[in-house]
């Protein structure tokens, strides 16, 4: 072990005083629910709670049925066993799919607290696991280790830490040096904080704050709160619970008073066991009314929907924890958004080079290129990693960028490195913002001095410029080159210049006094600009929301500079845009909650930001009616994660950020989320689809019920038929249409409006449809019925006709409600939709095995082929009309 003198660290006595005084260095993990915690929270949803009381109405009726006058035996039984097997299958889909992508999710997001670091105690250096460092330790920081706790530091040598964790900004310079301190830095300059990581240079800590008590630590326990937010979905379903109760008890209502009147009207002389037998009885009409105006295939379609869309997003590169998640997305109306990582590459990369002698910007065999490419490759403390597919870089991530451009031209940076022999160096400091390397070439065969740095700085320093093959004085070309570096930094380029002089035999070759440039003749060779580039595919990403209604808002931790001009390129930061539509973090946090509510709609950007300002962005927003999406790859967004509706982690971000989130974007790119925004909208369509089916079946049954009542006779449609039209219609149906793949058209629509004011689930053309159709089902059927009775009454062989009648009716009516909102046929996608046509070839072959082989078990007796044939052939005018209207609303537009 090395001593080191200056620094005796603390010892085993002050170790252990220290952990009892504040803590481990290990954050508390958050409180899992229990399996059986979570398994019950399925039953929370607003439908399944309503059909709960449905299954236990029919129990009674059950009961009522299998022990009364009418002595049914087990069969009454049969309704309630398919309703709890509805409301179990729902509430189990759910709960194994939430589970299934928890675990995927707790092997995406591991931890390891037992990496070593090194700490001085008792003088010597030495190794122990980040969860044993204690406040006091004395910790050595070395390029690419990630600091352990939060303090400040002892010593700073070419000190940058990569602070994206907690402010987004990816490279920040450390100094214990007062005098370059900078005052706009979020964190001072002089302080290094837990979760962040070292890219260049190295430094020794103190630490004042381990665990919970890091900044780190308090991102992540902010992360914990719930923000207890119901989602759109569940808002509208809640909603739509209320209308269908409402209405189912109405109906009931009706009928009970009127059926009641009419016994009352006509008791005179009836004995009184025999009128509460027809009390009783009406009652049980009443209840059944209930039952059958709750739609059982509600949840499960929902259910199905949600974890159809989980396993096919995660296709996608979204991996949903929460399903809800899935359709709340469809709902979002703005997009908070980090910048490095999710709009940028998170990689430095040459945008431009602008060495005046090189002709198209190519190496070529001159001097002048051996220059370039020597200077790059050894006056550099990078390197590159080319042990897997994609290229790593360690090190500064601005020299990094240096070597992959030389890379691109063919040139191997190592190989020129390890040739040359380094006589003397100046690395990297803040302080002089240049390097410097003495090399003996292996490639000019003499000693050479290499300068790169901040460009004005290592102009200021050289004699001439090489230029278009001649030598200029500095100042003939100084203004053009000023010039030059104004515009890179306009578009938030980081540039660097570059220069070198070529000593002959003999020459004093001591060019360093006092870590400065000494006594040199420097040839200016040209500067190189180097920016984070925006991601390929995001701004037609960002376009697709914009056209769909959802506002985008970049939070970011860089410059106004950098901020906009990332704006102006992925398309949010337009040419007329003011002051009013960004603001500083700092800026942000002095308005008063009215002040800022009044401009948070407008705003379009938010630099220089913080946790605390991202998270209180995303509340008001929420307050001012907003479905807020939010995407972070670091800690410090884990508290806007949580608060948003939808959180979206990235799938390189760290373990607090992943665990804020609902949905995981294991591929880091914005276009992902517009996908995701593409399922959710999809998603609430085929919803809409199936209740508009749905409630069209219950529609015509409760009218029926209630119209055979009155009328005097028996439902044509027994319980048994009943629990297969409503059960299986329902199930199937609820997979066929949960199933259809998503469609495109939905990004070129506006969010739906959510909240108390917002749109409701049923839409005023669905509600048309709904009645419209289901009414003049109930014509057709009860002309139907009245047609069998004025030829022989009801016959066995009439139910079974009435009854796979009602069946096809619906049938058909399906295709329509897939089309429906589509703008186009029924037909359309139907080799995309296997789902679709295996349930509705499942629904024909069903009825028909039911109606041949049921007997008593269904009251019905087989039917001729000439019967259906002329069942099928009728029923399919449902979908000709369809098909027609459909035909006639696109001419019309």
């Amino acid at each position: 072990m090395e001593k080191k003198h200056q620094y005796q660290g603390l010892t085993k006595q002050e170790v252990e005083e220290s952990r009892r005084l504040h803590g481990e260095n290990i954050l508390t993990p958050p409180e899992k629910a229990s399996l059986w915690s979570q398994f019950l929270e399925k039953f929370n949803d607003p439908i399944i709670k309503i059909l709960l009381v449905a299954w236990f109405l029919s129990m009674i009726i059950a009961g009522v049925h299998c022990w009364g006058p009418e002595a049914k035996g087990f069969t009454a039984f049969l309704e309630p066993i398919g309703i709890f097997f509805a409301i179990m299958l729902a509430s189990c889909v759910g709960f194994f799919f939430e589970v299934k992508a928890n675990r995927a999710f707790n092997v995406l997001n591991t931890v390891n607290d037992d990496i070593f670091v090194k700490v001085i105690r008792e003088g010597n250096i030495c190794q122990i696991p980040r969860k044993e460092v204690v406040v006091g330790d004395i910790v050595v920081l070395e390029t690419g280790e990630e600091v352990p706790a939060d303090g400040h530091l002892l010593e700073a040598i070419s000190l940058q830490i990569n602070e994206s964790t907690l402010t987004g900004e990816p490279i920040i310079s450390k100094t214990t040096n007062e005098a370059d301190f900078d005052e706009e830095a979020t964190y001072p300059s002089n302080v290094v904080m837990r979760g962040t990581t070292v890219v260049d240079g190295h430094g020794v800590m103190a630490v004042e704050k381990v665990g919970d008590e890091t900044g780190y630590g308090k991102v992540y326990e902010g992360s914990q709160i719930e923000n207890n937010i119901d989602t759109p979905l569940q808002m509208q379903l809640a909603g739509l619970a209320k209308v269908i109760s409402k209405a189912g008890y109405a109906i009931a209502a009706i009928t009970f008073i009127a059926l009641l009147t009419k016994v009352l009207l006509s008791s005179s002389g009836m004995p009184v066991m025999d009128l509460i037998s027809h009390i009783l009885n009406i009652f049980m009409v009443a209840v059944t009314l209930i039952v059958v105006s709750v739609p059982e295939g509600l949840p499960m379609s929902v259910t199905l929907s949600l974890a159809l869309s989980m396993n096919r997003m995660l296709k996608t590169n979204n991996l949903v924890r929460k399903m809800h998640a899935c359709e709340t997305m469809g709902a979002t109306t703005v997009i908070c958004t980090d910048k490095t990582g999710t709009l940028t590459q998170n990689q430095m990369q040459v945008y431009q080079t602008n060495f005046y002698n090189l002709k198209d910007q190519k190496l070529v065999d001159d001097e002048l290129s051996v220059l370039i490419k020597e200077g790059i490759s050894v006056n550099s403390t990078a390197f590159l990693d080319f042990s897997e597919e994609k290229i790593k870089t360690l090190g500064n991530p601005t020299e990094a960028a240096l070597l992959l451009w030389l890379n691109s031209q063919h040139q191997n940076y190592l190989e020129i490195r390890e040739n040359d022999r380094i006589l003397d160096q100046l690395t990297f400091s803040t302080e002089r913002k240049y390097m410097a390397t003495v090399v003996q070439s292996s490639l000019l065969g003499k000693r050479v001095l290499y300068v790169k740095g901040a460009p004005e700085i290592v102009l200021a320093n050289s004699n001439r410029v090489a230029i278009d093959g001649t030598y200029k004085p500095v100042e003939e070309c100084k203004a053009s080159i000023e010039k030059q570096l104004l515009d890179y930094q306009n578009q938030a380029m980081r540039t660097l210049g570059f220069a070198y002089q070529i000593l002959e035999d003999g020459q004093d070759a001591t060019f360093f006094v006092n870590g400065r440039l000494h006594k040199t003749d420097l040839t200016y060779l040209g500067i190189v600009a180097i920016s984070d580039p925006v991601r390929a595919d995001v701004p037609a990403a960002v376009q697709s929301c914009l056209d769909a209604g959802i506002d985008i808002k970049i939070v970011t931790g860089d410059t106004p500079g950098t901020a906009k001009e990332i704006g102006r390129q992925i398309g949010t930061w337009k040419t007329g845009d003011t002051e009013r539509n960004i603001i500083t973090g700092p800026g942000f946090e002095a308005l008063t909650d009215k002040e800022a509510l009044d401009r948070v709609l407008d705003l379009k950007i938010m630099c220089r930001a913080r946790p605390t300002d991202k998270q209180r962005l995303v509340q008001l927003l929420q307050q001012k009616g907003a479905v807020v999406a939010v995407t972070g790859d670091g800690t410090n967004d884990a508290p806007a994660l949580k608060a948003a509706q939808v959180g979206l982690s990235m799938g390189d971000g760290t373990s607090v950020a992943k665990e804020a989130s609902d949905i995981t974007i294991i591929d880091n790119s914005f276009s992902s989320i517009t996908r995701a925004v593409m399922w959710g909208r999809s998603l609430y369509r085929n919803i809409q689809k199936f209740l508009l089916f749905q409630l069209t079946i219950n529609v015509a049954a409760c009218l029926i019920v209630l119209l055979g009542s009155l009328l005097g006779t028996e439902s044509p449609l027994t319980i048994t038929q009943m629990l297969w039209v409503n059960l299986i219609m329902d199930t199937f149906a609820a997979g066929a249409l949960a199933s259809l793949p998503p469609n495109e058209r939905v990004m070129k629509d506006k969010p739906r409006r959510s909240g108390k004011d917002g749109d409701f689930i049923i839409t005023r053309p669905m509600a048309y449809n709904i009645f419209g159709v289901g009414l003049a089902f109930v014509i057709v059927l009860m002309g139907l019925l009245l047609h069998f009775h004025a030829q022989d009454g009801l016959t066995p062989h009439d139910l079974s006709w009435f009854f796979s009648f009602f069946v096809m009716l619906q049938f058909w009516n399906m295709f329509n409600a897939k089309a429906f909102m589509e703008d186009r046929s029924a037909f359309a996608n139907l080799k995309e939709s296997k789902s679709f046509l295996t349930v509705a070839l499942l629904i024909i072959a069903g009825q028909y095995l039911i109606v041949t082989f049921g007997g008593e078990m269904f009251s019905v007796v087989p039917l001729s082929w000439k019967d259906w044939g002329t069942i099928i052939g009728s029923t399919s005018l449902v979908l000709w009309i369809g098909e027609i209207g459909r035909l006639i609303e696109r001419w019309r537009k």
